[in-house]
């Protein structure tokens, strides 16, 4: 099997605007221009030869005319020439020109100039070819005693690359960069020295770090990092080795580098779950969060903390440090305040609680202090939202917590007016002895307001009107009417909200105010027996509700009263005047069991949803087999720990995964991984073709791996056999595969790699080009199937709540209408099938969607990897008289961008036929 892929060490842009040079022409300038001719010739030449040129002629001119020359910039266009260029003929001998190559550049690694020397051993990590490399050994062994800090750590990398490489070239490495270690001072010579150690020889590297472990400290962050990582490797072989170098793990969690802090936070949690252990790494982490300045380093570390709070031992320690959590919301970027306010809340606990609240008070009272800003009322939703919770996790608090929210109910963001409205109408459901409060709180802030004298001062205000001279360009006074002056400061004049409302044509407040009211009426009668104070109240009650009416129809209003609104009020004004028990009873008692019962379905699907974070516990029988750890790791895979299973590990790793998670049924809605490999390989030409070849598509987050199988079915050998790609959609290719040798009858494997940046579906297609060997005919081509890059792999589901999803909804300039067209006859059957093809989460509760009626309408929410955001709506029926007619209706998509929403569409459009009934192998 031929090995194909090899390291890429340098990236060359290749101009795509200018004309391909001449071979002839290119021969001239490297023989007879000047430095500056050549130059430009050599880069032509490499453009040339990475875009798949071979181009022997220039060989030979190139070591006879630009090999010997001395200038910088040519000697660092020949070590990216001799990278690339091919060093073997057709059968795999070295060519005889690179003997002279060699030679140069034996004479550069004793150059007296550091830069040549250090960069010239860079370049020998770089070479595959050890009859290349065994004539230089001794100068690169003379490089370790250089002068100069940059040749010896090159000579260190170059040694450490030769040795892994080829260790007969140099099978005393590790001894002689051991010793190396000892007399050297220079911090990044001694980080390439001990990071050689670490992977050639792990007992020097112990012996090392053993004699200067009380030092480690003062070492420079390049060395704390590569020490960190030994540690992690020896303790995690060894367990028994963790107490000698934990404490130097602790020590480490003080060092001035952010990135060690870090590293070492990390291996300090994996070597050890004691408390104190844990504690310390949390609070490293935290430190990190409150100092770090940028907040992907922000974000990837919160990351770190909620994933140690999925461990239960490992909860309780974090409970303790709410607090300190709490200090992250000092960060102006609101993704890092939601997941520090979700971890806090998921952490707080009874003890912790009152000081949390105190904490989040003091936030709201800042968002009042600021200047407004996009984020700043999102950030006060979310600490709405939060206290929210505190008081329904803990009712104790509530009474603290409730004078705070109200006050946002005059608040100019209407979503945390909304939530604090939701969250109220919960109290006052829930906690009964809090409804005095809650309902007595803006009459005793207005009698505070008036006792402080704020009216007397409101009225002189009011008369003290300042008079402006008004005049005109020319410098002449104007006269003004005393009319027109009147209505100006009547339009400037602040009305209170709830008419400001109406006055704006917003009726439907005014018909929520006379339900409410209505009820407050109903409610006052049923408590008061005295009938003269009934009427009186009733008579108010309905002097308001038709005062608004009258408003409505008297065209003061912005826009006038909608009929709607208008018949709710005339129902409100009837229920007073008539009194009907059965009426009164559905306002007094029905509209309160309705709100319960909702209130309670919401709860209950919160838990449920809780209950579904929760990592289900693993359940042992007990006849299963016990695994010893101690006993495990000392031996290897065939002896005690690895041969129960074996059987069942080679077919998990032939199939990857059961014969019956392939064929998974329409609505069992968890995924299984018998889908996950066998079914993403796609082949690309015939079995008859000379060629075969197929690809497995590995989708990552942000890029696609295609491992393409590419197998030699002729009995000729394949030269130059190259594996070329293109892309449609929002793809890019990173870079072109190498040609490869293919011996008959043999096959290899190439990846590429194509760069994903947006939801889109995107398609990857090309063709193989090969020459075969000693035929004078053209290259030979085999074109390749289409592989087609689905939106699934991109999109998860994601939940929102009513009011996002409005809001969402609104702002979303892209739609895609698609009609329902498909064979299943059932409305719960097609909204299953369509969640579970489109990877989207149903909004709507299940409760709302219970039962039969012929229609069903659902909300539907899914967000891509890179942040886009999917909402769908579905509306379908069936007539009842049909029971066997197919559903219709249609689906409406909405997204940010034109792309994810024409993709989803085109992917309902392919699946909303009906579940798959077969199943692939």
């Amino acid at each position: 099997m031929v090995t194909v892929e090899q390291p890429c060490y340098t990236l060359i842009n290749l101009p795509s605007d200018s004309d391909p040079p001449n071979e002839m022409q290119l021969k001239m300038d490297l023989e007879k221009g000047d430095i500056k001719t050549k130059i430009e010739a050599l880069k032509k030449t490499i453009h040339m030869i990475v875009s798949g040129e071979r181009l022997p002629g220039l060989l030979m001119t190139i070591i006879r005319f630009v090999l010997p020359l001395q200038d910088h910039m040519i000697k660092k266009l020949l070590l990216i020439f001799w990278e690339i260029v091919p060093k073997t003929t057709p059968d795999g001998k070295l060519m005889q020109e690179m003997i002279l190559v060699c030679d140069s550049y034996r004479k550069d690694l004793q150059h007296p100039n550091e830069f040549l020397r250090g960069s010239t051993l860079r370049f020998l990590c770089k070479l595959k070819e050890p009859e290349l490399l065994e004539p230089l050994m001794p100068a690169i062994r003379a490089c370790l005693e250089h002068r100069h800090s940059y040749v010896r750590r090159n000579a260190v990398l170059a040694i450490f690359t030769i040795y892994r490489n080829f260790e007969f070239l140099i099978p005393d490495a590790p001894e002689l960069i051991a010793s190396f270690l000892e007399g050297e001072q220079d911090m990044s010579c001694k980080r390439n020295a001990f990071l050689m150690l670490l992977h050639a020889d792990q007992e020097r590297a112990l012996a090392y770090l053993a004699s200067c472990l009380d030092q480690v400290t003062s070492f420079g962050d390049i060395l704390q990092l590569v020490i960190v990582e030994l540690i992690y490797k020896v303790c995690h072989a060894n367990p028994s080795e963790r107490s000698r170098f934990i404490r130097c793990i602790y020590n480490l969690l003080n060092s001035t580098s952010q990135a060690v802090r870090y590293e070492a936070a990390g291996t300090l949690v994996t070597l050890s779950s004691a408390p104190t252990a844990i504690k310390a790494a949390a609070s490293c982490y935290i430190e990190l969060i409150v100092k770090e300045s940028d907040n992907n380093v922000k974000l990837i570390v919160l990351d770190r903390l909620i994933a140690l709070k999925e461990h239960p031992t490992h909860e309780r320690v974090l409970q303790d440090l709410v607090m300190d959590i709490l200090r992250v919301l000092a960060s102006p970027d609101l993704e890092v305040r939601k997941k520090t306010l979700n971890l806090a809340m998921e952490l707080v606990s009874s003890r912790n609680i009152e000081e949390m609240v105190l904490v989040l008070k003091k936030e709201v009272a800042k968002t009042h202090n600021i200047v407004e800003h996009e984020d700043t009322g999102k950030y006060r939703q979310l600490l709405v939202r939060t206290l929210h919770s505190c008081c329904i996790k803990f009712p104790d608090v509530a009474a603290t917590v409730i004078p705070v929210l109200i006050e946002f109910l005059s608040d100019t963001n209407e979503l945390a007016a909304s939530d604090v409205l939701v969250f109220v109408r919960e109290a006052i459901q829930k906690f009964e002895g809090l409804r005095p409060l809650i309902i007595e709180i803006p009459l005793v802030d207005d009698e505070l307001r008036l006792a402080a004298g704020e009216k007397a001062d409101e009225d002189g205000i009011q008369q003290q009107v300042p008079i402006q001279k008004l005049v005109t360009s020319d410098g002449t006074y104007a006269t003004q009417s005393a009319f027109n002056t009147a209505s100006i400061s009547k339009k400037g004049e602040a009305r209170p909200p709830l008419r400001q409302y109406m006055m704006d044509g917003d009726f439907f407040i005014g018909a929520a105010l006379g339900t409410t009211l209505a009820k407050l009426a109903l409610r006052y009668m049923s408590l008061t027996p005295d009938g003269k104070k009934q009427n009186r109240f009733c008579s108010e009650a309905m002097l308001i509700m038709a005062s608004i009416l009258h408003l409505g129809k008297s065209g003061l209003a912005v826009k006038n009263m909608t009929n709607d609104d208008a018949d709710r009020l005339y129902l409100c004004l009837q229920v007073l005047s008539d009194k009907s028990p059965v009426i009164v009873k559905i306002f007094n008692e029905n509209c309160r069991c309705a709100l319960s019962i909702m209130l309670a379905a919401k709860a209950e699907e919160e838990a449920s949803t809780q209950k579904a974070k929760e990592k289900p516990g693993s359940v042992i029988h007990a006849d299963e087999p016990i695994s010893f750890l101690q006993l495990s790791s000392s031996r290897g895979a065939g002896d005690l720990g690895g041969t129960e299973n074996v059987f069942e590990l080679s077919l998990n790793q032939a199939v990857v995964g059961r014969r019956d998670g392939i064929c998974s049924g329409l609505g069992g809605g968890e995924s299984t991984p018998g889908l996950s490999k066998l079914n993403k390989v796609t082949q690309l030409t015939g079995f008859s073709d000379p060629v075969y070849a197929e690809a497995y598509v590995h989708v990552n987050q942000y890029d696609i791996v295609l491992d393409v199988l590419i197998v030699n079915q002729t009995g000729d050998t394949l030269q130059n056999c190259t594996l070329e790609l293109a892309t449609l959609g929002d793809l890019k290719l990173v870079e072109k595969p190498q040609p490869v040798v293919l011996a008959p009858h043999d096959f290899c494997n190439i990846k590429a790699n194509v760069k994903v940046a947006s939801t889109e579906n995107g398609i990857i297609f090309g063709n193989i080009v090969y020459d075969v060997s000693g035929a004078a005919s053209d290259r030979n081509v085999v074109v390749l199937n289409d592989i087609h890059i689905d939106i699934m792999d991109y999109i998860v589901p994601a939940s929102c709540n009513d009011t996002e999803f409005r809001q969402m909804w609104a702002e979303f300039e892209w739609e895609n209408k698609v009609s329902v067209n498909t064979n299943l006859t059932d409305l719960h059957e097609y909204l299953r099938h369509l969640i579970s093809s489109t990877n989207m989460k149903c909004l709507t509760p299940e409760k709302a969607l219970s039962g039969q009626c012929g229609f069903m309408a659902a909300n539907m929410y899914a967000r891509s990897i890179f942040g886009e955001n999917a909402l769908a709506n579905l509306s379908i029926e069936k007539p009842f008289n049909k029971p066997d007619a197919p559903v219709t209706g249609h689906i409406r998509i909405r997204a940010k961008s034109q792309g994810m929403a024409l993709s989803l569409g085109d992917k309902i459009n392919m699946t909303q036929k009906g579940p798959h009934k077969t199943c692939g192998a």
